[in-house]
Formats: C-alpha cells, sequence, structure tokens
C-alpha cells in the first residue's frame, strides 16, 4: 500500500481509478480505508479518481498523539496535503459519521479546495452526544490513569493499530502517560464543546455559511439517526437530499458493510449529483 509522509506523520492510502475528477471518501469511526474500497470502486467506475486514506491515528497510518487543534481538524490539513501532492485539488470530498464531520470541516477550512460535498450517515442527537466522547477519548484517558501505556496498547483499538502498524507500540510505550493523558484531554474537550450541536463537532452558523453544492444521505441508527442528515440538509443551503429505502432502528450503531446492498445506490446518487456540479455526467 503507498504511504506519504504528510507533515511528518506515514499516511496509508490508495487511489481507486486512474482519470477523471477527483474525489476523496473518509471513513467513520477509527477504522482504516479498507471498507470504502467497493463504493470507491463503483464511483471510479463512472470516470472518478478517488483517494482513500487511513487518517492519522487510524487503520495502518501513524499514530501520533499531538496537537492542538481538534483531532478532525488536523484530518483535514492532512488531507489536504496529501490531496494536493497528487494533483487532487480541487475535490469532491465525503464521508460517513466521522469522515462527513471531517469534510464539513474540510470544506470550512479550505473552501477553495472543495467541488461538492458527499455527505453520508451524518452524526448528531443525544445518544451520538452521550456515546462518542467516550469511545474515542474517556475509556482510553482513563486506561492511562490506571495501568500507563501498557494499559493503553491492551485496549482493542489500539491492539488494532499495533497489527496494522507493528511501530505504533514503539511509539506508545515510549510516550510518558502524562503527555498521553494531557492530549487525550484536550482533544477530548474540544470534542464534548461541539458534541450537542445539532451535528456534531460543527455549528448551525457554520453549517449555514457552506457554499459548496451539497448532497445528504441520512443514516438510520442511534448514533446517526434520519433526523441529524434531514436537518444537516436543511442547514446547508441549497443542498440536497436522498434518502435510501431504509427506516430508523432502534440500535446504538449498524456496522457500514450492512449498508452493502444500498452501495450501488450510493454510488449512483453521488455520480450523477456529481455530474450535475461539473456540468456533464462522467462517462
Amino acid at each position: 500500500m503507498p504511504v506519504e509522509n504528510i507533515r511528518g506523520v506515514n499516511i496509508v492510502y490508495e487511489i481507486v481509478g486512474d482519470r477523471g475528477p477527483w474525489v476523496a471518501l473518509i471513513t467513520g469511526g477509527r477504522r482504516g480505508h479498507d471498507e470504502f474500497v467497493p463504493l470507491a470502486q463503483k464511483i471510479a467506475a463512472n470516470g472518478y479518481r478517488v483517494m482513500l486514506h487511513d487518517r492519522r491515528n487510524t487503520g495502518a497510518s501513524d499514530i501520533r498523539i499531538e496537537g492542538t487543534e481538534a483531532e478532525e481538524e488536523i484530518w483535514t490539513d492532512d488531507l489536504h496535503e496529501l490531496l494536493a501532492r497528487h494533483g487532487g485539488l480541487p475535490v469532491f470530498i465525503g464521508g460517513s459519521s466521522s469522515g462527513a464531520r471531517t469534510s464539513i470541516l474540510f470544506a470550512l477550512r479550505h473552501p477553495q479546495a472543495v467541488r461538492g460535498l458527499l455527505l453520508f450517515r451524518v452524526t448528531g442527537g443525544a445518544f451520538a452526544a452521550g456515546r462518542l466522547p467516550e469511545q474515542y477519548y474517556g475509556q482510553y484517558i482513563r486506561a492511562a490513569q490506571h495501568g500507563g501505556m501498557a494499559a493503553v496498547c491492551d485496549t482493542e483499538q489500539y491492539r488494532e493499530r499495533i497489527a496494522a502498524n507493528p511501530k505504533t507500540r514503539d511509539y506508545l510505550m515510549a510516550m510518558d502517560p502524562k503527555r498521553y493523558i494531557a492530549v487525550m484531554e484536550h482533544w477530548h474537550k474540544l470534542f464534548l464543546a461541539g458534541a450537542h450541536n445539532t451535528i456534531m463537532g460543527v455549528t448551525d452558523d457554520q453549517l449555514r455559511s457552506i457554499k459548496a453544492p451539497t448532497i445528504v444521505i441520512p443514516g438510520n441508527d442511534n448514533t446517526h439517526n434520519s433526523a441529524s442528515g434531514r436537518n444537516a440538509q436543511k442547514l446547508i443551503p441549497g443542498s440536497k437530499l436522498h434518502q435510501l429505502p431504509i427506516g430508523d432502528k432502534d440500535v446504538p450503531l449498524i456496522p457500514f458493510d450492512e449498508w452493502a446492498p444500498y452501495e450501488p445506490e450510493i454510488a449512483k446518487t453521488f455520480v450523477d449529483f456529481m455530474g450535475s456540479v461539473t456540468g456533464s455526467m462522467a462517462a
């Protein structure tokens, strides 16, 4: 898998397709890019080049527990640099869950670099606000407090990161637990500050300020309830809504692979939307 050193961090990436406008898709949670390969292939088959990557601290990319900005803001600048190196700007950018949030922040931080936003499984509501800060930060802060960096390495997420990139363990074990806790507590605080917004991590005024053409496909679980997707679409000027033939389920989270049956419709929706933005349908 190709690797680029981006702002001092080794970032694993994959480009699907070899012609046409650029698209960047960002997975949710802290998952690697692999789960989006089938969707990227369907989009690329219509004449697009799709950039997938493992964000820092996810997948097989390097772990770097540092930075004063929110983690998702750091991810936007990494991706901007990665795309710039490959001539991938301006770009249609989108993603699911935290990938959708990162895409929105990318558009806010780098508006001239965005041709359009492709958002799905948007996160919002009280359930997500209560669940995700603990999932992303709280449990790891406690692990470091109670058992140091060895306990952090033994958590499920970091075991996966170490399996994907064995150097991760050396990096973490060399880190002062107090420093790790301080950075994670800072990120936790920043994350909590936006957790109860209509759309997690983004204010309503920020959503209203987006000028990029946007399409939203709502999710259907408690973390990505359909109301959040509809609310995002109402707040982003001129945006479009596409509702899949699904209803909300009263479950914490539906894994993205359970959306596989809808990937052809998602791909067609995004391809048609991007064609309308560029003024011509992709080949």
